[in-house]
């Protein structure tokens, strides 16, 4: 039977590199993103079939409760989610806002997309899971570089945020584990997608390339690789880790 694949955020540069990936593996995919009418195009233009796409706000409980129930109810039980809506709040030009001009809104905003909305996503999908298990089952998390290094361009409630998405893993993967589910997290470095291109001008390219061991900047298929890897049989003995893809620029 074909395994189902949930992909928020699916319409940025990494979420639609992860549900191309996705659907080349061979995974029915539900593409969701805050804009449903994008997300349905995306899901269109996928390989394969049976794809589709919805509107989801990562934030909102009710309706990741209703996404979850929609699917589940009307579709099949989801095998794989991967949680790749995030935001990043910069000042008009661009620049991370020092934390005495972070305002509590962009504060609690940021939280509430990135590491609430992973919370609720994973609260959801161990509730699914707890009453209709599946094999096999992954949720594949989304932190940042930016949470491992304190950050250069990203704000500090961006780094904050995505910090907590990696603690959090590691207690949900414990939790998990008895039911069967694999969570482990992504953390990308400098990805050419269009969160890194809030605060980087490609003509500083070569630039940054060369901070970087493999002289290069990421691009989405790299991190959608990684992605694959997690949601594929190889990882079935992986859980409660942190897959860097940052070509070197952080070395543990």
């Amino acid at each position: 039977m074909t395994q189902l694949a949930l992909v928020t955020g699916a319409v940025g540069g990494i979420g639609s590199a992860v549900a191309q990936r996705l659907a080349q593996d061979g995974f029915r995919v539900i593409a969701a993103d805050m804009d449903a009418d994008r997300a349905a195009a995306l899901a269109a233009d996928l390989p394969g079939s049976g794809h589709s796409g919805l509107g989801l706000d990562v934030s909102v409980e009710s309706a990741v409760a209703a996404c979850f129930r929609q699917i589940e109810d009307a579709i099949a039980p989801i095998n794989v989610v991967v949680n790749a809506a995030g935001i990043l709040i910069l000042d008009p030009n661009g620049q991370r806002r020092p934390i005495t001009e972070i305002d509590l809104q962009e504060w609690e905003l940021t939280q509430r997309v990135n590491s609430t909305g992973t919370f609720l996503m994973v609260r959801e999908y161990l509730r699914c899971r707890s009453t209709r298990r599946v094999d096999p089952a992954r949720f594949i998390t989304f932190s940042s570089v930016a949470a491992q290094l304190g950050g250069y361009r990203s704000s500090s409630a961006y780094i904050a945020s995505k910090a907590a998405v990696l603690g959090f893993t590691k207690a949900a993967a414990r939790e998990a584990a008895s039911l069967g589910i694999n969570i482990n997290a992504v953390a990308p470095g400098l990805i050419d997608a269009p969160m890194l291109r809030l605060s980087l001008d490609p003509s500083k390219d070569q630039e940054i390339a060369a901070t970087i061991p493999l002289n290069r900047i990421g691009t989405p298929d790299d991190v959608a690789g990684a992605v694959s890897f997690l949601a594929g049989p190889d990882s079935a003995y992986l859980t409660g880790v942190t897959i860097d893809i940052n070509g070197g620029y952080r070395m543990q």
